[in-house]
């Protein structure tokens, strides 16, 4: 049966029993409003761990003032559907207030990799990011937690944080999962227009052609405002030399007044 608990304390103590009992757990953090991206990580972790958390939380700390923290959509009958159907043990619902109680005043802050690209774009964003997993990480004690690939910049920093502070979880890296005209599976595509959806897929395929073809052809989608194309190292988020092996193609777009982000691997 799925367990729905709402304080650090509820989940530590939860995790603490699995692990007497000799469980493994896996994490997957979410702000909710839940698609097949996330029921892909969630299967990932039953298939690799005893029990698996899924954390639904819509963390203001990672929202900018003009960002869209008050409509970002909050669907948790039909995540709790979703969870126990992937196979989830237990869902993490806290409150704002069991997050950050009055007085919280601590901030997680990782350098380097959140310097460029969205770090650059959206002040304080990582920080909110950082602070939140942290949290999360602390209080779920997973052995292992699960985040897609389409949020690249955002895997590379909880990599980094979860290694600094020696947390002891591994950071396991999924796959983008893609509609089938290959637009990035998000929360945020139900705000786009039929027109404005229509228009995202191209974003994809923009990157498909490379380095040297995608800012161009993303310039020529109707509608869309071209924030940033980078390459970069898929380590240090740098930019590449001819020793860099992995790299990663990333690219965010607006439609409309919705931001959307998508990478690939261009690897050598």
């Amino acid at each position: 049966m799925l367990k729905i608990v709402a304080t650090p304390d509820a989940l530590r103590r939860l995790s603490d029993r699995w692990r007497r009992e000799g469980r493994t757990i896996g994490f997957v953090p979410t702000m909710g409003a839940l698609h097949e991206g996330h029921a892909s990580l969630i299967r990932r972790a039953a298939e690799e761990c005893g029990r698996v958390v899924v954390s639904i939380f819509v963390n203001p700390k990672q929202f900018g003032p003009k960002e869209d923290f008050a409509r970002y959509p909050r669907t948790f009958a039909a995540d709790k559907k979703l969870c126990a159907k992937a196979g989830a043990h237990a869902i993490y619902f806290p409150s704002a207030q069991a997050m950050y109680p009055p007085g919280f005043s601590t901030t997680v802050s990782v350098s380097g990799v959140t310097a460029p690209l969205e770090g650059a774009r959206r002040p304080g964003h990582f920080d909110g990011v950082a602070t939140v997993v942290a949290k999360l990480l602390i209080a779920a004690r997973p052995d292992r937690a699960y985040f897609g690939e389409k949020d690249f910049q955002q895997l590379a920093v909880v990599r980094r944080l979860a290694a600094d502070l020696d947390l002891g979880c591994a950071i396991v890296g999924c796959r983008i999962v893609r509609e089938r005209d290959g637009l990035a599976m998000s929360s945020r595509n139900r705000y786009l227009s039929p027109s404005e959806r229509a228009a995202a897929p191209l974003i994809h395929r923009a990157l498909a052609l490379g380095p040297g073809k995608a800012r161009a052809a993303m310039r020529k989608i109707p509608g869309a405002k071209l924030d940033y194309v980078e390459l970069v190292d898929a380590d240090t988020f740098r930019k590449p030399t001819p020793k860099t092996k992995r790299r990663r193609l990333l690219a965010a777009v607006r439609l409309g007044a919705t931001r959307l982000i998508d990478n690939t691997d261009i690897s050598c």
